[in-house]
């Protein structure tokens, strides 16, 4: 019985002239095809949703027995889930049973079922979610499980203020919510301060957001909410304005002038008129954007915002509670400073104080603010503890924290070697051999899923082998993500790959770069995936862009041509001669040219006009998240790097380097045109 007679017998298509029809088309395409060309035809059919050739390049990758017909059945059955039926949905998952397009439909069908409002189609298939990281499926899940009786208040609220984007599954709960009397106004008032935490990143969403929460307050606070975003300064001048609805406009005005905002609080009376908590949350939030436009102010409006709050900061989110952190940070030697920094990390939630960076900052406002002498020895003590907790731990902050503490640095002992059947295991995973051939036919981001789905459950050794086997494949961002799950035995040489060894140190060297940090960063850039392009534009091994590329190849003499960007050798020898440059324009400071290499070199020029202060507190306060996450990655590599290379001292704070503050009379000239 071939694969087409099995599926059919399990689940007859319907009807079944349309069946035989499909089947007819496929033939030729199956005959003229090889299985690649038949997949890679087929998602591309699916992106241009041509139904009627992906239908019958389905039968034909069905009728090959294609070890791709998963996804190849996944695309055509995804592209019309809106016709579908439960028995179509239901055969499908019998097909692929315990595969990753399982699981992926499952997660398509429960948001149509919901969108369709058939809750108990919904409430049978939802258990079998293994996934289950979708939230506006978790939304949906806390409807039913509140229409079903069960109180759910917490966890809906809990869904509600994670949503980031006005989804009908969240909307839709917080309308049966609030209908029923299980939300209250405040809570939506809540919700509508959380949606300014969008505002930055993404206007749109953030307004989506907050006109969703709103809504449920009935037209005529929309409409004067809508008003007030639009235009605060005007809602805010209004005598008659509500102070719920002039806490919106407040918030608005933070976001783009924080300066304007304290003004309003101040000199035109809305500290009074919003009241202590209200207006504390105003105080804080100026106090946030300040802090991200890095403007001087920012601790002041935080020293405000908790005088105003006293022993409590009511609605304060964690993002906003950690802005508190790194304007502290970033003012310098305040003499509140540490208190501050403490008071903010001691009112996040529990989950956000756990992060390594509270912990560890955590740990040093307390040490600092320990009494001189035995009188502070417990604190001294505590301080320690709570490094300790952290030290050792393979990250930015763990290295930091084991420094502190004056410990060595030492390398994992490498795991027990892989055994013939360990080996053999992964080798044997079909969940793994897709991915394998997804990525190889340069479908990467559905081979990445699959390798994903695939890791669950695994025990260490499974992981160890996978990664091994993802190494030797020479697929490295799947050996490095595989590798960093382990916790017991860990790998180094599987965590951190060296490919293109030699290249990489001699044109490292040859340019005066130290090929440890140079393998930092590309570990982060790309995970060292020859062709790997950012929806900028951003190529190779080292992720350079177009327009850099033109101007180091012109600075270092080199014939360019756009086409060497992709060549792996050239972009090393780019990417290592643009990195020299912004380093030695901030006079060898690690933390700020590696920044600048990720955001742009004018970006820390700015970032380091503030008062001198420490690398680490530096890089804690950099404005943009992606930026400092990158940096501390970077760095952090590039200590275990120097181990594995064993090319310099591994030590993270000889990286950081010396305080950061305004340029030195003695520094290089700002180079202005470099990129």
């Amino acid at each position: 019985m071939n694969a087409l007679q099995r599926i059919t017998r399990r689940a007859p298509l319907r009807p079944l002239a349309a069946a035989t029809l499909a089947f007819a088309l496929a033939l030729p395409a199956a005959q003229a095809q090889t299985g690649d060309d038949l997949v890679l035809d087929a998602r591309a059919a699916a992106q241009k949703g041509d139904r009627a050739k992906l239908s019958a390049l389905r039968t034909a990758a069905l009728f090959a027995s294609h070890p791709l017909a998963p996804w190849v059945d996944y695309w055509e059955l995804s592209g019309r889930l809106r016709d579908a039926d439960v028995a179509e949905v239901e055969a499908f998952y019998r097909r692929w049973s315990g595969q990753y397009v399982e699981d992926r439909l499952r997660n398509d069908w429960l948001l149509e079922l919901g969108k369709r409002r058939d809750w108990a189609s919904f409430a049978r298939d939802v258990p079998r979610f293994r996934m289950n990281d979708d939230r506006e499926v978790t939304c949906y899940s806390r409807l039913v499980e509140h229409q079903a009786g069960r109180d759910v208040r917490q966890a809906a609220l809990e869904a509600w203020y994670a949503q980031r984007d006005a989804d009908d599954g969240c909307a839709l709960l917080a309308q049966s919510m609030f209908a029923a009397g299980r939300f209250n106004v405040d809570d939506v008032w809540q919700q509508a301060r959380l949606s300014f935490e969008l505002e930055r990143q993404n206007s749109a969403r953030g307004q989506r957001s907050l006109r969703a929460a709103v809504q449920l307050l009935g037209p005529e606070i929309a409409r004067a909410v809508d008003d007030a975003v639009a235009n605060p300064a005007r809602t805010l001048a209004k005598p008659d304005t509500p102070p719920s609805v002039a806490q919106m406009a407040m918030l608005k005005l933070a976001s783009n002038d924080p300066a304007g905002a304290a003004a309003q609080l101040a000199a035109g009376g809305w500290e009074q008129r919003l009241g202590r908590r209200d207006a504390a949350f105003a105080w804080a939030f100026a106090g946030k954007w300040a802090a991200v436009l890095q403007q001087p102010q920012a601790l002041d409006y935080y020293r405000r915002a908790w005088t105003l709050a006293g022993s409590a900061a009511t609605g304060w989110s964690d993002d906003t509670l950690a802005w508190g952190v790194r304007a502290a940070l970033r003012a310098g030697e305040q003499p509140d400073r540490w208190t501050l920094v403490a008071r903010a990390i001691d009112t996040m939630s529990p989950a956000e104080r756990a992060d390594p960076a509270w912990v560890y900052w955590r740990a040093r406002a307390m040490a600092a603010g320990a009494a001189a002498g035995a009188a502070g020895d417990a604190e001294r003590a505590a301080s320690r503890a709570m490094l300790q907790s952290i030290a050792g731990q393979m990250h930015f902050y763990g290295q930091l924290a084991a420094e502190d503490l004056g410990l060595p640095f030492v390398l994992p002992a490498p795991p027990r070697t892989l055994q013939p059947a360990e080996r053999e295991a992964a080798r044997s995973n079909p969940g793994f051999a897709r991915a394998l051939q997804l990525i190889a036919l340069g479908l990467r981001s559905e081979g990445q899923r699959e390798w994903n789905f695939s890791l669950r459950g695994l025990a260490e050794r499974d992981l160890l082998a996978a990664a091994q086997m993802a190494c030797e494949r020479e697929v490295w961002d799947r050996c490095i993500f595989t590798s960093d799950r382990s916790k017991t035995e860990i790998d180094v040489a599987q965590r951190f790959p060296t490919p293109h060894r030699a290249e990489l140190t001699q044109t490292a060297r040859r340019v005066g770069l130290d090929p440890a940090y140079v393998y930092g960063l590309i570990r982060q850039e790309s995970r060292f995936i020859t062709v790997a392009q950012s929806g900028a534009g951003a190529s190779g091994l080292m992720q350079v862009m177009p327009g850099t590329a033109r101007i180091v190849a012109r600075r270092i003499g080199l014939d360019y041509k756009p086409a060497m960007l992709h060549d792996p050798e050239t972009n090393l020898l780019l990417g290592t001669s643009y990195l020299k440059m912004v380093l030695d324009n901030f006079a060898g400071s690690q933390p700020m040219a590696t920044a600048g290499y990720n955001a742009g070199p004018n970006r820390p020029r700015r970032w380091r006009d503030a008062p001198t202060v420490e690398p680490a507190a530096w890089i804690e306060a950099i404005p943009i998240g992606e930026t400092r996450d990158y940096v501390k990655k970077v760095l952090s590599n590039a200590v275990y790097y120097a181990a594995v290379l064993g090319s310099t001292p591994p030590s993270l704070k000889a990286r950081l380097g010396a305080p950061i503050g305004p340029a030195d009379a003695s520094a290089p000239p700002v180079d202005r045109d470099l990129p």
